[in-house]
């Protein structure tokens, strides 16, 4: 497994996350084979949130791999918090209690990066400061960033928080990539052209934030996974000539055509199918043409100004 600083901070990490939202979804020998195989391709970075499952996703997560301290030395640990049933959440008082439960339920004594995950409207980036101080003081959490933010709101925590704000967890996929799209759509008068992140890709590399890009297969807002599907012919016959030329499965194109990206991305998969997992894993080894890149981003519906 390839892997690739993480941010400014010091880790290395694997150039595939492992996500863990649907892992609840196992029994627990399922579970248990699925972590295994992950950490066996070199996989060890797992992606979690408090939401996941109402914070069974870490429970089930921490038995799997069977949680000590000499397996937490082999793990880098991720999870995010800040939603709440009906709002968002970013205070001191929020963050810090969230926190707490994730560690109890991951059965570690710290997070390697927390996440802030969607924006909250009502923050204020001082309770934000305040806290992410007191978790790095008490050694609770290592490393931090955001999650669905734009550049202005990552501004405004910057002007408060002193830790490096490490990543920003993003949707990207083949069919949902307006973050790149809406790059050389610059000063048209198509509908391509709106930017709608604020430039978070070219802002995430001026700032070295490494972008996660979460549902990497899904098209829409988890309307369903774009490969195999007859609403996209082209997009899935190319992608299976590019699968067929590298001797690879069209999962692995996928999450290569990311990884092609110069902005060095960590995409976070979502299966629990321990052969698509495989598949995505070996996306590390495989680097596209640029005739490749454009002709899948291409098939998907885009065009070239």
């Amino acid at each position: 497994m390839k892997t690739l600083k993480l941010g400014t901070s010091s880790l290395d990490v694997p150039v595939v996350a492992v996500g863990c939202m649907r892992i609840n979804s196992l029994d627990k020998q399922a579970a248990e084979r699925f972590v295994q195989t992950a950490l066996d391709e070199g996989a060890n970075f797992f992606d979690h949130a408090d939401i996941y499952g109402n914070g069974t996703c870490e429970e089930i997560f921490a038995d799997a791999v069977h949680m000590s301290s000499s397996v937490r030395e082999g793990l880098i640990l991720q999870s995010k918090c800040g939603i709440r049933p009906g709002m968002f959440d970013f205070s001191k008082e929020h963050l810090l209690a969230s926190v707490d439960g994730i560690l109890k339920r991951l059965k570690t004594e710290y997070l390697d990066v927390l996440l802030l995950h969607r924006p909250d409207a009502l923050v204020e980036p001082e309770e934000v400061a305040a806290a992410f101080d007191e978790l790095e003081q008490s050694g609770k959490v290592r490393h931090f960033g955001v999650s669905n933010q734009h550049p202005r709101q990552i501004d405004l925590l910057k002007k408060y928080v002193k830790q490096p704000l490490v990543a920003n967890q993003l949707q990207l996929s083949i069919t949902n990539a307006t973050m790149i799209t809406s790059g050389f759509n610059v000063n048209m008068e198509n509908a391509e052209a709106v930017n709608r992140d604020g430039g978070i890709l070219d802002y995430c590399r001026l700032n070295d934030i490494t972008i996660q890009p979460w549902s990497p297969f899904q098209f829409g807002f988890f309307e369903g996974v774009f490969l195999d599907n007859p609403k996209f012919p082209e997009l899935n016959r190319v992608i299976d000539e590019v699968a067929q030329r590298h001797s690879v499965s069209n999962t692995t194109i996928a999450i290569a055509w990311l990884l092609r990206h110069p902005a060095h991305m960590q995409p976070v998969t979502g299966t629990t199918n321990v052969e698509r997992l495989r598949d995505c894993i070996r996306a590390s080894e495989i680097t596209l043409s640029r005739e490749e890149w454009y002709s899948i981003l291409l098939a998907a519906g885009n065009k070239l100004p």
